[in-house]
């Protein structure tokens, strides 16, 4: 009957109810409005797909990878998160849901055994089968309130995420092919034993594997955390640095100052003009330049600073147009960061150039929410990109700055797109505040 196929598609909703819990605080749309699209649309897919397979004699499985991409597409369209983020929670549900299946085929089996020639389960078994998945969302509420939901804020390393979907993706494909050629002998009880505790192993070892994930994450995004802040520490004991080193030069100026106006009233007094209109002319160009205020954030300012005076050193033209207010909507860490690591990377770059070399900084607050930062800077040679990842020129492998401010910009929302061509690099950054 055409209530078989459909009840066993409504485990939708409990898989995509835990989908959209794991990324609250990151959905686009308001709750109520997302709320009433996700059902209306799994409402139309469970019975316009249940009917098909029953006019059609398919069994579900036919329609796994026609709902499954779409419904992938359309949960990255509604979150705010990279997609690499999105489809990995994604897979990862749908591990956990398709376990449920398994089960769900061997309790229909133990209570309907004269469902055996069926393509599908019946409406109860289905019935089962949903209810079975709202069990499991209820055994999963905690950790996937706090575990992912934390997880999903930290500044983890993007590779840990690039490899996680692999094995949910593998164990759905893997238990919906056991479903589709061994549910005829689970029904006539030949394997139903076997086929339980397989079902029972793979999810243990699913579960477990999302365990050891999650903790390795915790600790790369821990010692991430804490190289950002020996960053940051480096760069306060620059400053503190370059702080003392101003004070000491007041000092001396104003030691020296003293003798200057001694000097002038001695060359006054003898009404020496031409003297003292050269003498003021040698002590103004002694007298070094005073350090400019480039922006009204002093972390940003400081950084910013930092680096233009070690251009100025270099003999590299350094531009700076920063508009950062003093309080920004996201982290100043965060900020300080990323510049301190693109404009190192521009310094080191441009310092390459025997002539023409430059650097052009810029830096801006969008509708109170958005840091956009741009660096551009010349470079000399040619950049390596593997697999859309730069290559560092200093040691083997990916450049560690720009993936970390890739991880960064990505992990509110945020992006960063580096361009390079003609002998000009441009790295373009959007902080998106929490």
């Amino acid at each position: 009957m055409i209530l078989q196929p459909i009840c066993e598609l409504i485990i939708l909703f409990p898989a995509a109810f835990t989908c959209f819990l794991a990324t609250a605080g990151h959905w686009k749309v308001k709750g109520r409005t997302l709320t009433l699209l996700v059902v209306s649309v799994l409402t139309a897919v469970c019975v316009l797909g249940g009917g098909l397979c029953w006019r059609m004699g398919w069994p579900t499985n036919h329609l796994f990878l026609p709902i499954l991409i779409p419904a992938a597409a359309g949960f990255c369209a509604l979150v705010e998160l990279p997609a690499w983020k999105s489809i990995s929670i994604f897979l990862g549900v749908c591990g956990a849901m398709s376990s449920v299946s398994g089960l769900s085929v061997v309790a229909d089996a133990l209570l309907f055994p004269a469902n055996a020639p069926s393509l599908w389960m019946t409406p109860m078994g289905g019935l089962i089968h949903f209810a079975m998945g709202w069990v499991l969302v209820a055994l999963c509420w905690y950790p996937t309130t706090h575990a992912a939901r934390k997880l999903l804020k930290t500044d983890g390393p993007v590779r840990s995420w690039h490899a996680f979907w692999v094995l949910p993706a593998v164990f759905v494909l893997v238990n919906r092919v056991m479903c589709s050629q061994l549910d005829a002998l689970v029904y006539s009880g030949r394997l139903l034993g076997m086929y339980a505790l397989l079902s029972l192993v793979m999810t243990g070892l699913l579960l477990l594997f999302y365990l050891l994930f999650y903790l390795v994450s915790r600790e790369l995004a821990a010692n991430t955390a804490l190289q950002r802040e020996n960053q940051f520490l480096q760069m306060q004991t620059a400053q503190y640095a370059a702080l003392r080193e101003s004070i000491a030069e007041t000092r001396r100026a104003r030691h020296d100052m003293r003798h200057h106006f001694g000097a002038l009233s001695a060359l006054a007094q003898r009404e020496a003009w031409g003297e003292l209109r050269d003498y003021l002319a040698n002590v103004s160009d002694s007298i070094p330049a005073d350090g400019i205020q480039l922006c009204e954030n002093q972390a940003v300012d400081g950084v910013a600073g930092r680096y233009a005076a070690l251009s100025r050193q270099a003999g590299i033209p350094f531009l700076c147009e920063l508009t950062l207010p003093a309080e920004l909507p996201v982290k100043e860490m965060d900020v300080c960061v990323v510049l301190q690591n693109l404009l190192e990377n521009a310094l080191e770059a441009s310092g390459r150039m025997e002539s023409g070399g430059y650097i052009h900084l810029k830096g801006s607050l969008h509708r109170d929410r958005l840091v956009l930062l741009t660096v551009e800077n010349t470079y000399a040679g040619e950049l390596i990109e593997r697999d859309g990842v730069l290559q560092s020129t200093k040691l083997e492998g990916g450049g560690i700055g720009l993936e970390s401010v890739a991880r960064i910009a990505e992990k509110n929302g945020g992006y960063c797109r580096f361009l390079h061509g003609g002998g000009v690099f441009t790295a373009n950054v959007m902080l998106r505040g929490g």
